[in-house]
This record gives structure tokens, sequence and C-alpha cells, in this order.
């Protein structure tokens, strides 16, 4: 099966919003038109509705960097699913390795706020990948396993088939150190047979996007692999260049 390129960019903690609007602007202008590949931003809470506004109409989606699986309640600090939908957003980002390792996130979590999004209409990108510790004591496949297995615990295989994921190597996240494209197509290749185990077909038609480090120098040959379907762009989503030039990388 043939599936097209996702190409996401986390704005993280990052931009005010002078520079959030610039931002989309540079991206709404220079792809206008563009069908090569989905693109998607995820800015800060607060910059969402001025970015959903510069984008509208366009085919630059925006998503929330995260959510809360309640839909409404005394949870300070928070945002919900309908809150998101409510300003024009339409994906979120579900377990990304920073909510791991710096907030606490667990598998459980993960999976109440995968049916949330999905409940309320969002298209969720859930995160898996694993520390440089448990890279190097040969972990890799335990871990993203349980991430895995635990995050999508009790979905079906109709939600599986609308289903992004987004494989984060903790330890090339911001270090200068990359996984090489066979590393990281192996990783890949190991998610897709634990979701071909787990829902059949439908495997063949999610979405596994990249998420360590991706820059315009690796971009090409990160993308050229089989079961890479995309990226997770971190920094260089910052720089609309850069990030174009990721975006176009798939189409060399």
């Amino acid at each position: 099966m043939v599936r097209r390129p996702f190409i996401a960019g986390n704005w993280k903690m990052n931009t005010d919003l002078a520079g959030a609007r610039k931002l989309a602007g540079e991206l709404r202008a220079a792809l206008d038109g563009h069908d090569g590949a989905d693109v998607a931003v995820f800015p800060p809470f607060v910059y969402l509705p001025a970015v959903v506004e510069v984008l509208r109409g366009n085919r630059v989606a925006v998503g929330a960097q995260n959510l809360h699986p309640e839909l409404k309640g005394a949870f300070t600090g928070e945002i919900s699913g309908p809150m998101i939908r409510d300003i024009g957003a339409t994906l979120v980002l579900i377990g990304h390795s920073e909510r791991r390792q710096l907030f606490g996130e667990t598998d459980e979590s993960v999976n109440r706020k995968l049916k949330a999004a999905l409940r309320d209409g969002l298209r969720p990108i859930v995160c898996v990948g694993e520390t440089l510790d448990q890279r190097r004591a040969e972990q890799t496949e335990q871990v993203v396993r349980t991430q895995v297995e635990g995050g999508l615990a009790g979905l079906t295989e109709a939600q599986a088939e609308g289903l992004v994921l987004a494989y984060e190597p903790v330890w090339a996240i911001g270090t200068g150190v990359n996984a090489t494209p066979a590393q990281a197509q192996a990783v890949h290749a190991f998610i897709r047979s634990l979701l071909a185990a787990r829902f059949g077909p439908a495997a063949d038609a999610v979405r596994i996007q990249y998420g360590g480090s991706v820059k315009p120098d690796n971009a090409a040959e990160l993308l050229a692999q089989p079961d890479i379907d995309g990226a997770l762009v971190g920094g260089a989503s910052l720089d609309a260049r850069s990030f174009l030039a990721i975006i176009h990388a798939k189409e060399v």
C-alpha cells in the first residue's frame, strides 16, 4: 500500500504571537496549491486560534500538543478535546517523549487520551520511543512493544486505520546524535509488525512518522525508507525554509 507522506511540525514552547503568525503565513504562501504531502503544525495552546486563522482554507492542518481525557471539569490548566475542536484545530499529539519524561505520562494515560481524541473527533499522533539507556541495554523492542500495546489497548481495527504513530528515539532528540536510516527503518518495521499482529490488514494504512532530529540534510534518506511515512519535526519546523525543505524532501 502506498501511504501518503505526513510531515508535522511541533513548535513546542517556542515563538511569540507575532512569530507564530509570521511562520504560519510563510507556510501558507509557500504551500498554496501544494499536494505532495500532508502537512500539519502544532503551536503552543495560546497561539492556536491565531495560527488556525492564518491557515484557514489552506492544506496545512493545525493541532494541539496535548489534551486532557475528560470533557470538562475541575482540571486547572488543562485543555479538553472539545475545546481544541472549538477553536478550529483538528489534530493532537499524544504521549510525546517530553510529556513522558518531564510530566510523568504513562502508557495508561496515553491510552485514555487517545480514546478521548477519537471520541472528540481529533486525529491523533501517538508517540513512542526508547531512551539512550534503554537502547544501550538492547531494550528498544521491549520498550516500544510495551508502549504500542499499552497505548493502543482497546482500539478497534476501524479506529486503527486512521491512526498516525511517531517513533521518537529519545536519544536522538536535541542531542546531535542521529539514528541512521537503517536504525530508524528497523524500528518502524517492528512497529508495523506489532500493528499487523494486533489489527491485521489495517496496519498497512497506519502512517508511522520518524521523530528523531529530522533536518533538511537527513530528511530525504530517512523518508526513502519503506516504513517511514513522514516526520515529526521539532526545531527545524521553527524556520519556514528548513521545514519546507523537509516537506519537499519526499518529492526529490
